[in-house]
């Protein structure tokens, strides 16, 4: 057993923020196939937030007590025995369960290596948002070059990367975002943007080849009408209704594929040359992550929300 401690956010029981307890608790070791990460920054993501409420308990049951997160960047600290690709110093991102805290482990094979000219930021946000906005996009939308695509949501942690990545690939960029975010996600290249708080999107589009939904609920019943037959409804968060794509002669698509690894390597090297940008939104440090969650949970953001790890900066 390790005798050394670290620093971690604990959950003791299902709540609100106030939950959220910083905690002196035993380093994790690694298993064989497995390294241990010094975090520099962990992703607020709203799953985080979901499972604190007992909302997931039959999708993600926790034991008690917890540490929340699920992305990072951070360094290599320790390997396990049989890791050969990785080696102490190197500078990662991928899935670390247990991310809010100063330490996590994770499995080899869940994590990349970052390219020199990537920081720890941008890196924190490609599993967090960029990966999901590829696989709406591209491994489960399909979109080519020249198609039409309408983002929901598109200033968020998702969105921001959806609406680059769409005009990337060639493809007219329809977004929607509240008034406040206009001029934001006009900057990221969509070719209209809509402000859903003054105008219904389904009265002023049509015709499209996919659309992106990280809302659900009525917006998802109402983009139904705007797709053309034969088009690509894609739901980040939760099964599309298959009796309305049925009724509109539409795909519907939620969580089945994931991007190829070759996939994320090039959508790391999109963000590390600066083809793409991530908007983070606020940072906070460990020990604030209760206020993370908060903020995350207003669903208000702009770009992404991170834990900074302040022992590691």
């Amino acid at each position: 057993m390790s005798n050394k401690s670290m620093q971690a956010i604990v959950i003791n029981e299902y709540g609100g923020p106030e939950v959220l307890k910083v905690g002196t608790v035993e380093r994790p070791l690694p298993e064989v196939d497995e390294v241990l990460v010094r975090i520099v920054y962990a992703a607020v993501i709203p799953l985080d937030y979901k499972i604190r409420n007992g909302w997931l308990q039959n999708v993600f049951p926790v034991t008690m007590p917890y540490t929340p997160g699920f992305y990072a960047s951070g360094v290599i600290e320790e390997v396990g025995q049989s890791v050969t690709e990785f080696t102490p110093g190197d500078r990662i991102f991928g899935m670390i369960r247990g991310a809010y805290a100063e330490y996590g482990v994770a499995k080899a094979q869940e994590l990349i290596k970052m390219p020199e000219s990537l920081t720890f930021e941008d890196a924190a946000t490609i599993k967090a948002g960029a990966e999901a906005a590829w696989k709406a996009l591209f491994t489960e939308g399909e979109l080519q070059a020249g198609q039409t695509v309408l983002l929901h949501a598109a200033a968020g942690g998702v969105g921001q990367f959806a609406v680059q990545l769409a005009k990337w690939k060639g493809a007219t960029v329809i977004a929607t975002a509240s008034t406040s975010n206009l001029d934001f996600v006009k900057s990221l290249g969509a070719d209209q943007v809509i402000d859903y708080t003054t105008t219904n999107f389904e009265e002023v589009v049509s015709e499209v080849d996919l659309v992106v939904d990280s809302v659900g609920g009525e917006t998802e019943t109402r983009s139904w009408a705007v797709l053309k037959k034969g088009g690509i409804f894609v739901s980040l968060t939760q099964a599309p209704s298959r009796e309305n794509a049925h009724k509109h002669s539409v795909t519907a698509k939620f969580n089945t594929k994931f991007p190829a690894r070759e996939d994320l390597q090039s959508l790391t090297e999109l963000l590390a040359e600066g083809t793409i940008k991530a908007e983070v939104d606020s940072i906070f440090p460990l020990n604030q992550a209760d206020k993370a969650l908060e903020k995350s949970e207003a669903r208000h953001g702009r770009g992404r929300i991170l834990l900074m790890n302040t022992n590691s900066i």
